[in-house]
C-alpha cells in the first residue's frame, strides 16, 4: 500500500499535531533551562516558563493563522488557538496579568484582518476572560488536587468554548453541526491535554526531585560534594580560559568528633544544620554568587568566582566571626562551636581542579594543625 491510498481523518490528524507541538514545547524548554544551568547562569525558572510558553505559543498561534487570514474558513484552526491558551493559562500557569493580553489580541485581529467585526471584538473579550478564570482556576485548585478537579476543568472549557464557537458560528454563518462538531472536538482536546499535561507535570515533577536528591546534602539542604565537583570542574575552566578571578575555602567544625561522641549524633545534626544557616546568611548578604557546599562529615567548601584572595578573605573573616564561640543549645547543653579555615585563590601553578582544591585543603590543615580556630590564607 503506497502514501496515496492513507486516507487519515483530520480529527486524527489534528490530535497527533497537537500533541507534537506540547511535545516539542517541553523538550524546547527543558533544552534551555538546562543549557543555561549548564554553563551556570543564574536563571529564575519561573520568568523562564512564563515568557518562554507565552512566546513559543504565540508563533504557534500566528504560524498557523497566516495559512487562513481572509479566507472564509478563517476559523479553521480555532480549537488549536483554544489549546494554546489552555495550555498557558492553566497548564504553564503563567503569572502574565491578562491585560498584556490586550495588545497582544489586538495585533491579532488586525493581523488576521478581522479588527472590523463586532463579533471579533466580542470573541476577544471573551478570550481575555476564559484566560483569566483559567489563571484563577489554577490557583484555587491546583494541578496535583484531583477530586473533582478535571469537572470543574472541562465546564470551565465547555462554557467557554460554546460561547466563542456560538461567535464564530454567527460571524462566518456556520451550521449547527459545524458547530457541534468543533465543539465536541474541543472538548476532546482539552480531555487530551488534561491527560497529557499532567504526565508530563508528574515526570517533570520526578526528575526535579531526583536532581535535587542527588546534589542536596539530605541534613543540611545545601548542595553536596556532586554538586560541589560540578562547579568547581566548570569555574576553574571558565577561569582559566578567560583570566577570571576564583578563590575557594575550605573549613570544618573544630572537635567535632568529640560532641559526636559526647552529646550523641543527633547533636552533631543539629551543630551541621545551625552552622549551614548561618554560612548561608553571611554569604547571602554579601553575594549570592558564593556557594555553600558540603562536601564532607563536618567539612564545608565555598567557591568565590570572580574574587581574589583579598577580596574573598573579609567574606571569610564574617563567617570565622559568626560562628566562633556561638552557643548551640542541645537538649540540658549549651555546645560552644568553633572553626578552622583554609583559603587560597587560583594561581597558575594549578593544572586541574584537584591541585586547587589540595592546596586550599593543605591551608585547612595547617590551621588545625597549628592549634584550630584560625585562618590560613596565601
Amino acid at each position: 500500500m503506497t502514501w496515496s491510498h492513507w486516507t487519515i481523518s483530520p480529527f486524527i490528524t489534528s490530535v497527533f499535531f497537537i500533541l507534537g507541538v506540547l511535545t516539542l514545547y517541553w523538550v524546547s524548554q527543558n533544552w534551555l533551562l538546562t543549557f543555561l544551568k549548564t554553563h551556570h547562569h543564574s536563571v529564575n525558572e519561573a520568568i523562564i516558563n512564563d515568557w518562554y510558553g507565552l512566546l513559543y505559543m504565540m508563533v504557534f498561534v500566528f504560524g498557523m493563522q497566516s495559512l487562513i487570514i481572509g479566507q472564509s474558513d478563517a476559523w479553521a484552526f480555532m480549537n488549536f488557538q483554544l489549546i494554546a491558551l489552555t495550555f498557558c493559562g492553566y497548564f504553564l500557569n503563567i503569572r502574565v496579568h491578562y491585560y498584556y493580553l490586550y495588545p497582544l489580541v489586538l495585533i491579532f485581529m488586525i493581523y488576521n484582518q478581522s479588527i472590523g467585526y463586532w463579533q471579533s471584538w466580542a470573541h476577544a473579550i471573551v478570550l481575555i476572560g476564559f484566560f483569566t478564570v483559567l489563571g484563577q482556576l489554577r490557583k484555587r485548585v491546583p494541578l496535583q488536587t484531583k477530586n473533582g478537579q478535571i469537572a470543574i476543568y472541562l465546564l470551565v472549557c465547555a462554557s467557554f468554548g460554546a460561547i466563542l464557537w456560538w461567535l464564530m458560528k454567527l460571524k462566518f454563518n456556520l451550521s449547527w453541526e459545524t458547530y457541534l462538531q468543533e465543539w465536541s472536538y474541543l472538548l476532546v482536546f482539552e480531555v487530551l491535554l488534561y491527560i497529557y499535561a499532567s504526565m508530563l507535570s508528574a515526570n517533570a515533577q520526578l526528575k526535579q526531585n531526583l536532581v535535587s536528591f542527588a546534589n542536596h546534602d539530605a541534613l543540611t539542604k545545601t548542595e553536596n560534594f556532586a554538586a560541589y565537583t560540578n562547579a568547581i570542574n566548570y569555574h576553574f575552566t571558565v577561569s582559566r580560559k578567560n583570566g577570571l578571578k576564583l578563590t575557594m575555602m575550605m573549613f570544618d567544625i573544630d572537635h567535632f568528633k568529640q560532641v559526636n561522641d559526647t552529646y550523641g549524633h543527633l547533636a552533631g545534626d543539629k551543630i551541621l544544620q545551625h552552622v549551614t544557616q548561618v554560612a548561608e546568611t553571611v554569604f547571602q548578604a554579601n553575594n549570592p554568587q558564593i556557594t555553600l557546599y558540603r562536601t564532607g562529615g563536618e567539612e564545608f567548601n565555598v567557591i568565590f568566582p570572580g574574587y581574589d584572595l583579598n577580596e574573598a578573605r573579609p567574606v571569610a573573616e564574617q563567617l570565622f566571626m559568626a560562628i566562633n564561640h556561638i552557643v548551640v543549645p542541645v537538649n540540658d547543653h549549651q555546645i560552644q562551636l568553633s572553626i578552622s579555615v583554609g583559603l587560597s585563590e587560583l594561581t597558575a601553578h594549578d593544572q586541574t581542579p584537584t591541585d586547587f582544591y589540595q592546596r586550599v585543603d593543605g591551608n585547612l590543615y595547617t590551621s588545625k594543625r597549628n592549634g584550630r580556630m584560625q585562618i590560613t590564607a596565601k
